[in-house]
Parts: structure tokens; C-alpha cells; sequence
């Protein structure tokens, strides 16, 4: 026997999550400058870091030899304020996906299961499969989450219920009304967790679903600091929830998960509205360019509220190599089981530009 047969036998059935592409790696592999790269396959902010923050890395960075303070107090406390909730209400994660991770650790495992829409964030799947956890992999109306469908399909073992919204990768939205109504049909037993990682930029209202939390339900809210300021690099995300829930997420939380320069971008990125603001009409523009160019091009996409657009190209896989050989990355969404499309993030007009003329190109030599 070697070590390797007695590695968690869970772990070796997963398939590894796989994030987009880098600009560095491409470049090394077409032998071409990384200048001469379009990158829009993570959903990354084509404006770059929110100045605030910025400002906030520039004098901390003579801070680095320094542990961060392991209890995040003073942005539990900004969130506090930001959102009108008690800071023990706040989790604060190495990006919103450590939370998720540790959402299936602690409340998943061996005889329990979880619901999720069929077309979702990919780490839903793969970081309850670790410990075990029954996946229950729910039908989509369209390639939008089916609540009513969802909610029956919650068994007496489910202890999670994961909604992403706006939903990565389709784009898609819940409104308040369907997450009302579903809310009414869940048992008090069952986490709901509302992933909202577009909220800030979403290009359609958002649900109150803070109103659930001031509540008392069993949900948690997820938020990030990657998309709207521009921290993907940083990686800072938190969860809401109930001060009950929030210390039992502190159990496998790992000390020091938030490092100190991400804390204090975070802090200071809280109050740039301005950047946001701004962020939300580039991708409203871009959104509006490439579902401009998509109908010119007879491709069908999918009407989007997030900083991506979900487009049928055919097989989508063959595109995306073709695409990244002209330099243009973008993602394929084979692992969501949407073989034919590809995810393209929007970027500046002249980003987007360069995309749709190399998609025209690809397109034209396919056929």
C-alpha cells in the first residue's frame, strides 16, 4: 500500500475547481507580450483597485511584518455601521469562498445534503463532496434558479440551501418576491445562504435579504470586496448572519485568515461610492456594446445583472482555445455542463471591442 490509499477518500473523486486562465501564463505560451492580452474570464474590475484602498495599502505597507488583528474588529466594526447590524453578526473571510468552505465543513458531512440550482457557482458543489455531503442539484427555469423547485426539494436531512444572486455563471436574478415566498417554505433547521458577490454592481435592485437576518432566520448573506473595489487579489469577503451562527463559524475559521493589508483596503474601500458608482456604468456600457454585438452576430446570450455575460457559441471549449490564441481570454463553462457557452467579464469599451472583433473572427473561420 502506498500513502495515497489512505488519502480522504472523498477528496479523490472531486474535480479541482479551476479559475480563469492568467494573463502571465498565457503569454508565456503564445511567446508574446502580456500587454497584448485581454483578460475577461474572472469577473476582475477592468478599472483597477478603488483609490481609497490604495491609499490605505500605501500606508500600511511598512505594517506587513505585523500579524492582522485575528478578530478583524475595526472592519466588523465599518461593516457594522455600513450595513446597521452588530458587529458580532459579521464573519470575515479569506474571500467570500473560505466562508463557503467552512459553511460545508461545519453544518455538512456524511448524512446530511445540500440544495443548489444546477447551473451555480462551481465550489458549492465541490467543498461539501469533501465531507461527504449528499449534493442535491436542483432543475433551472431557463438558467434561473427555481425557487418553488428548490424548496421542495429540501429533505429532512438538508442543512444547506446555497442561492447565489445575481447567479454565477448565468447572470441571472432573484427578485424579492420569489425569495419571500420560498422563505416561507423552508424549515428553521435549514441554513440559507444568499451568496450575494455582485450586490454592489448589480445592474437591477437587490432583495432585502438583511431583512431576514434582522429576523432571526436561519440565513447567511455573503459579500465580497473582489468585485465592486477591485480586491480580488486581496482576498476579503464576509457573511451576516445571526450572532448564534456567526460564532459557530469562528470554530474552523483558521487564525489570521484576513491579512492586514486586506483589512485595511477593505476599511478604506467601504467608503469610495464614487468607484462604484462608476464600476456600475462600465459594465451597464459594456453589457450593452457586447448584447449589442451578439445580435449582429445571431448569438443567443443570456440577459445579464452582474459584470458577465453568458453567450452560445457553439462548443464553447473550441472558442474559448481559439479566442485565447488570438489573445483574448474569456471562460468556458463546460465544468457548469454548459458545453455550447462561454462567460465573458466586461471590460473597458476597448477591452470589449477587442473581444468582439477576435469572436467575430473565430466564428467566421469556423464556419
Amino acid at each position: 500500500m502506498s500513502i495515497s490509499d489512505f488519502f480522504n477518500k472523498n477528496l479523490k473523486t472531486i474535480v479541482s475547481y479551476v479559475p480563469g486562465k492568467q494573463v502571465e501564463a498565457v503569454a508565456r505560451e503564445l511567446k508574446i507580450s502580456p500587454d497584448d492580452i485581454t483578460k475577461l474570464a474572472s469577473n476582475e474590475s477592468p478599472l483597477g483597485v478603488c483609490p481609497s484602498a490604495v491609499r490605505a495599502m500605501i500606508e500600511y505597507i511598512n505594517k506587513m511584518n505585523l500579524y492582522p488583528d485575528a478578530g478583524a474588529f475595526e472592519l466588523k466594526g465599518k461593516l457594522a455601521k455600513y450595513h446597521d447590524i452588530k458587529p458580532e453578526q459579521i464573519i470575515i473571510g479569506n474571500g467570500s469562498d473560505e466562508i463557503i468552505k467552512d459553511i460545508s465543513f461545519g453544518f455538512g458531512g456524511a448524512g446530511s445534503s445540500i440544495v443548489m440550482s444546477k447551473y451555480t457557482f462551481l465550489n458549492y458543489k465541490i467543498y461539501p463532496k469533501m465531507f461527504g455531503t449528499e449534493i442535491i442539484e436542483v432543475p433551472t427555469k431557463g438558467l434561473s434558479h427555481d425557487l418553488r423547485a428548490m424548496a421542495e426539494s429540501i429533505k429532512s436531512n438538508t442543512r444547506i440551501v446555497f442561492i447565489c444572486n445575481p447567479n454565477n455563471p448565468t447572470g441571472t436574478i432573484i427578485d424579492d418576491a420569489e425569495i419571500i415566498e420560498f422563505m416561507k417554505k423552508v424549515p428553521e433547521n435549514v441554513l440559507v445562504v444568499f451568496d450575494e458577490a455582485y450586490a454592489e454592481i448589480a445592474q437591477k435592485k437587490m432583495p432585502n435579504t438583511l431583512d431576514f437576518v434582522r429576523q432571526g432566520r436561519t440565513v447567511m448573506i455573503l459579500r465580497s470586496f473582489s468585485k465592486a473595489y477591485g480586491l480580488a487579489g486581496l482576498r476579503v469577503g464576509y457573511g451576516i448572519t445571526t450572532s448564534e451562527i456567526a460564532e459557530l463559524m469562528g470554530k474552523p475559521r483558521i487564525p489570521f485568515n484576513c491579512n492586514y493589508m486586506g483589512q485595511a483596503a477593505a476599511i478604506a474601500a467601504l467608503e469610495d461610492a464614487d468607484f462604484v458608482q462608476e464600476s456600475k456604468k462600465v459594465y451597464k456600457s459594456g453589457i450593452s456594446q457586447i448584447s449589442g454585438a451578439c445580435k449582429e452576430l445571431n448569438l443567443q446570450y443570456e440577459p445579464t445583472y452582474a459584470n458577465f455575460i453568458l453567450i452560445r457559441t457553439g462548443n464553447g471549449k473550441d472558442v474559448y482555445e481559439k479566442l485565447m490564441m488570438k489573445g483574448v481570454i474569456v471562460r468556458p463553462v463546460d465544468a457548469y455542463n454548459l458545453p455550447e457557452w462561454i462567460r465573458v467579464s466586461i471590460g473597458t469599451r476597448e477591452q470589449n471591442n477587442k473581444f468582439i472583433d477576435a469572436l467575430t473572427e473565430v466564428l467566421a473561420s469556423i464556419k
